[in-house]
């Protein structure tokens, strides 16, 4: 009798170049338990993405462009840091006064679930301190001799360090945006209220910029102020879908009023 050792099928392994992005998504895709979840919700969501991007498509192949690919690609990126920004100032404001305004006994249970967002925030901070520190007037090849022996080590960390912080930092960004740094955790409520406040502050800064195409007037008005409005539309529907579908409201989340408290 002849005996074969039949190995297990290999597993196939996660790309070493997609783990920051891996860790991105862990890291600031909201996973309180028991956040409430809509499918309706999420397939408009998801139908108003594809539909900006095949409007953004076909308004670049439709149109002359007024600038250059990289120069239009380099300000959606800047719109993307730009929105982080704002996240950045305006999040922890907007947590610590929905807090404040909490009443008991859901103040103490929003305080607890601060943790998510504030994950988001260390992330996002220690992946630009890295980049700051490391790359700002070469700051890693200055550190590098005072570690005399070991500078080549350091060197192999620093370079390993930079080459992750690139991508989980564009990564973080991007999600920082579409999850709103993860106030989803602290409430549901939170999202909706904020992201008219976000791509509001962007329309400023696009109308400022002008528009990328040598389009009709009437196109660049409606690709200038169809973002926001959409977004607008969408929020007031998300708060609409939680007060029919779950009985939760602003008042109720704050404890506040005679609707039904929800935490």
């Amino acid at each position: 009798m002849i005996y074969t050792t039949q190995h297990p099928p290999r597993r196939a392994r996660p790309a070493f170049l997609m783990l920051p992005f891996a860790l991105a998504a862990r890291v600031f895709r909201p996973a309180r338990p028991g956040r409430l979840t809509d499918g309706t919700i999420e397939a408009v969501q998801l139908a108003r993405t594809v539909i900006g991007i095949a409007a953004t498509i076909w308004m670049i192949y439709a149109y002359p462009m007024q600038q250059s690919m990289s120069s239009f690609a380099k300000d959606k990126v800047a719109e993307i840091f730009i929105s982080t920004g704002v996240l950045v100032v305006v999040g922890p404001l907007a947590l610590v006064l929905f807090v404040a305004a909490a009443r008991a006994p859901g103040r103490a249970v929003y305080i607890r679930r601060l943790s998510g967002p504030m994950t988001g925030f260390a992330a996002l901070f220690a992946a630009v301190l890295v980049l700051f520190l490391l790359l700002q007037n070469s700051g890693g090849a200055r550190l590098a001799p005072q570690f005399g022996a070991f500078q080549i080590v350091f060197l192999l960390v620093a370079l390993a360090a930079v080459l992750f912080a690139v991508p989980f930092g564009l990564a973080s960004a991007v999600l920082c945006v579409h999850y709103v740094f993860r106030t989803g955790d602290v409430h549901e409520v939170l999202p909706p209220l904020l992201s008219p406040l976000l791509v509001w502050v962007l329309f400023g800064f696009q109308l400022a910029d002008g528009s990328p195409v040598a389009a009709p007037p009437a196109i660049q008005l409606l690709f200038l102020i169809g973002p926001p409005v959409s977004v607008s539309l969408l929020s007031l529907f998300e708060l609409r879908r939680l007060r029919t579908k779950f009985g939760v409201t602003v008042l109720g989340a704050l404890h506040r009023g005679r609707q039904p408290a929800y935490w």
